[in-house]
């Protein structure tokens, strides 16, 4: 498997590990910054693909197990630049005769060396402009990562394999050490022209005063989830049919009531709900209405299609009726998802006269 193979494979599975990522970053951007900046997602997410990138160049091609129990064993090479050995010993390199220069460069023993300083200069890049991180720390991350790829060789992929398929080299270890080093010294140059980490949070910060659409979105499936959860334990502890009843008004009524208009999951992602007046009554009937809203009636949709499908007997139309409702049950999400995003309120907002605020500042004050 080539360089470029190894690349594309991780730009496949990049999206599945970046789509486990989000929502604990979104979870945790709202809840320190209030916002989410974008430059820190393309800072964040390609860094992902980074260090996605360089474990597949460090593990793949995958053999199969009979492969590599005929595979001759593997004996660690623990002798220190043994790689300038190498190359002075399969090239014919001359510092006075030019021609031997691009020989010697594409050589496997030089080209190999050369990479693995470069596999992890953006690594260095990285840990100083986005991660703060000073030179011996860069360096010692650095050799902690490379070392990391280095045992992932040494145990067979941590013993999934009888022994190991590639060879543990001390080289690789400097080298890669090396990368990061040197990382670290060009983004001393490069930093100059980027804004730094914390003109990125302040400028996160900012934006995060005011309650975007999607941090709406995030707040009601958050306090959707920590609802859910509260009324299961407590179900389950109780047993009575009435407690998931109890626990909204608790939920949604009585702890807003008193917490300033704030739920645990509003708190997390530092948002407040105003209302004018009758605060207890418009805090709990807000969310029952969304609730009827965005669960019950596309559940009416999909059981009246049914209902139609059942009693008509339509055998040969059943398909695509349920087809038509389940595409008129997302074309109903994405219109509100869509109204939501773009104006950040909503016309049952303007029902119950709610107001978010973002309490971003009050908790860094």
């Amino acid at each position: 498997m080539t360089y470029i193979e190894v690349i594309k494979t991780a730009i496949f599975i990049f999206p599945f590990i970046a789509l486990l990522f989000t929502i604990p970053f979104i979870l945790h951007q709202y809840h320190k910054y209030g916002s989410i900046n974008k430059l820190r997602v393309f800072i964040i997410y390609s860094f992902i693909l980074y260090m996605l990138t360089m474990y597949f160049l460090v593990i793949l091609p995958l053999p199969s197990v009979e492969e590599v129990i005929n595979m001759p064993d593997r004996i660690p090479q623990l002798q220190p630049f043994n790689f300038i050995n190498d190359i002075l010993r399969d090239t014919n390199f001359n510092i006075h005769d030019f021609s031997t220069y691009i020989p010697t460069l594409t050589h496997p023993s030089v080209y190999t060396a050369v990479f693995n300083i470069i596999m992890t200069i953006p690594l260095g890049m990285y840990l100083r402009y986005y991660y703060k991180c000073g030179f011996f720390k860069t360096l010692f991350i650095s050799f902690l990562i490379s070392l990391f790829f280095e045992i992932t060789q040494l145990t067979g992929l941590y013993f999934i394999y009888p022994k190991a398929y590639r060879l543990f080299d001390v080289d690789d270890l400097l080298t890669n050490t090396l990368g990061g080093v040197i990382g670290f010294l060009i983004m001393g140059i490069v930093d100059n022209f980027l804004p730094t980490r914390e003109e990125i949070d302040a400028k996160t910060i900012e934006e995060g005063k005011v309650v975007s659409g999607l941090r709406r979105i995030t707040l009601f499936f958050l306090d959707t989830i920590i609802y859910s959860f509260l009324t299961g334990v407590v179900t389950i502890i109780g047993n009575k049919s009435y407690l998931p009843l109890i626990m909204f008004i608790i939920y949604f009524g009585v702890i807003p009531y008193l917490w300033q208009g704030k739920t645990i999951g509003s708190n997390f992602l530092n948002v407040r709900i105003e209302f004018p007046n009758l605060r207890f009554l418009r805090s709990l009937f807000r969310p029952l209405f969304n609730y009827l809203y965005y669960f019950i009636i596309p559940v009416f949709i999909l059981v009246l299609s049914y209902i139609v499908i059942s009693y008509f007997k339509f055998i040969d139309s059943s398909i695509m009726i349920l087809l038509l409702s389940l595409i008129i049950v997302l074309i109903y999400y994405l219109i509100n998802i869509i109204l939501i995003l773009k104006n950040k309120r909503i016309y049952y907002d303007s029902i119950f006269k709610t107001k978010f605020v973002s309490t971003i500042t009050e908790k860094i004050n």
